[in-house]
């Protein structure tokens, strides 16, 4: 602000020694002075306070559970079933078929057929289908068509556009501005170190249930809210009628003269001569040879001798050794190693940094302008 009044002030004063120089000239009559505005600036120091954010680490102490690890000797039993094989002798009975050959006499005789020919006569009829050709009248009738002119009245419709005047209902806002209070939700800070206790976790995957132990954590911090007053249409809905006229389309019907040319059909009758071709059955007698053939069987004795091996049953004995396999049921001790883990509680002391802010001087120098009014000689 200092800076624009500076800046206004400076060509006033300029036209002010104009003036006053024009005046000394006009007054003089031997040496004419006339005075010149010159700038000079002056140096000046301004010491203003900084703030500066300075970190200072505080011991804390600080208690943790360490595990401790122990190997412990267990011992675990169990039952095991132990084979034991014998052996015994039994005796097993079974039965062979022995092959005894016979020699037997076994007829043999066949049957030989004969074919026997023998030649006849046999009376055959048929029947034979002979054209005749005749010629015939045959009345034809077809139909005609005859054009017929004709004037008829047929109905024609087109569109009329019809002036309708309603009435419609806007709304129109007449709301105004208003002042109204709001709240303006505070900003996030630096974040800075926090002491968070041990909790419990559950694992997701397994469901057990764990310790988490404590430690430094970062937390993010908020300023306060602020109430803010700002400005806020509100509205105001009213109802308005407005007249409006639309062209609604009416549909006018005329009769209109239209030629129709419609066909008229007419039957005529005429004579057409006909060929008419038919077949006439006549029957036919003719003798065919005919060959018969028979079959005549004939028996041809025949004796033959034949070896037949029948099989006769025996039953042996024999000594047959068997393995018989029982379990034995053992006890056995194993020895093993079991990890035991333990929780024992250390105390270390930690550094925990702390932000604190101290007002720090800071000099600096600025110059400032200023106008000096100065005699020189005027040439001429």
């Amino acid at each position: 602000m200092s800076n624009r009044i500076r800046c206004c002030l400076v060509p006033i004063c300029f036209l002010v020694v104009v003036g006053v120089a024009s005046l000394l000239r006009a007054q003089c009559c031997d040496t004419c002075y006339q005075l010149v505005c010159k700038t000079i600036c002056e140096e000046r120091q301004v010491t203003y306070y900084r703030q500066v954010c300075e970190t200072v680490m505080d011991q804390q102490e600080v208690t943790r559970q360490v595990p401790v690890w122990e190997t412990q000797q267990r011992e675990r039993r169990y039952k095991v079933l132990r084979p034991v094989h014998e052996t015994s002798m039994r005796e097993e009975r079974y039965t062979v078929q022995r092959p005894v050959y016979e020699t037997v006499m076994r007829d043999t005789s066949y049957n030989v057929v004969r074919n026997v020919v023998e030649t006849s006569e046999r009376e055959e009829r048929y029947v034979v289908q002979r054209p005749v050709t005749e010629t015939a009248m045959r009345e034809e009738r077809y139909v005609v068509q005859r054009p017929v002119s004709e004037t008829v009245y047929q109905p024609q419709c087109r569109t009329v556009m019809r002036p309708v005047t309603a009435c419609q209902t806007q709304y129109v806002d007449r709301g105004c501005y208003v002042d109204q209070v709001a709240c303006v939700p505070g900003t996030q800070t630096w974040p800075g170190l926090t002491w968070a206790p041990p909790t419990q976790v559950v694992d997701p995957l397994t469901g057990i249930v764990q310790t988490q132990r404590g430690g430094l954590v970062w937390t993010a911090g908020y300023t306060p809210s602020r109430q803010v007053v700002q400005r806020v249409w509100r509205p105001n809905v009213v109802a308005e009628q407005v007249t409006s006229v639309q062209y609604v389309p009416q549909q006018v019907t005329e009769q209109v003269p239209v030629q129709v040319c419609r066909m008229v059909p007419e039957v005529q009758v005429r004579q057409v001569p006909v060929q008419v071709c038919r077949m006439v059955q006549e029957e036919c007698v003719r003798k065919v040879p005919v060959q018969t053939c028979r079959q005549v069987v004939e028996r041809v004795p025949r004796q033959e001798s034949v070896q037949v091996c029948r099989m006769v049953c025996e039953e042996q004995v024999r000594q047959v050794p068997v393995t018989t396999c029982r379990m034995v049921e053992e006890e056995r001790v194993e020895p093993y190693q079991v990890q035991v883990c333990k929780w024992v509680c250390e105390k270390h002391t930690i550094q925990v940094p702390r932000t604190i802010t101290k007002q720090v001087p800071v000099t600096y120098t600025y110059r400032v302008p200023r106008n000096v009014m100065v005699r020189v000689p005027a040439e001429g």
